[in-house]
């Protein structure tokens, strides 16, 4: 499918959409400030997605509270892969990648997506 021909993200969709166009990119959610599930990409279980949302929730409170503002995205490395996440005012966009994605690459297309999902909301 062409890049013009799909439907915009929506908030809902928009995890499946950046697993789509993110070859690095292994599962997604979209939660909102809080944690709670908006969006889950297809192959993700609820329950480990869930807990996907509320760690990066988590990632973010522990961030803004080390740097005395609040973090716009955060990154974290493990052994087995990495987590990003980017956040707006009333949503939060995370996913799980492999650990030799590029991370600006990574950050790129959670920003993107997050950005058209919002217009769409």
């Amino acid at each position: 499918m062409a890049v013009d021909e799909r439907s915009p993200a929506t908030p809902e969709s928009a995890p499946a959409r950046l697993v789509e166009i993110s070859s690095d990119v292994r599962a997604a959610v979209m939660a909102d400030p809080a944690g709670g599930l908006v969006g889950v990409s297809n192959d993700l279980e609820v329950a480990r997605a869930r807990e996907l949302a509320g760690l990066a929730a988590d990632l973010f409170t522990a961030s803004d509270r080390a740097l005395g503002d609040p973090a716009q995205q955060v990154e974290a490395q493990v052994v087995g892969g990495s987590v990003y996440a980017v956040r707006s005012a009333a949503r939060m966009l995370a996913c799980v990648a492999r650990r030799t994605a590029l991370p600006a690459l990574v950050l790129y297309d959670l920003q993107a997506v997050l950005a058209e999902a919002e217009a769409q909301a």
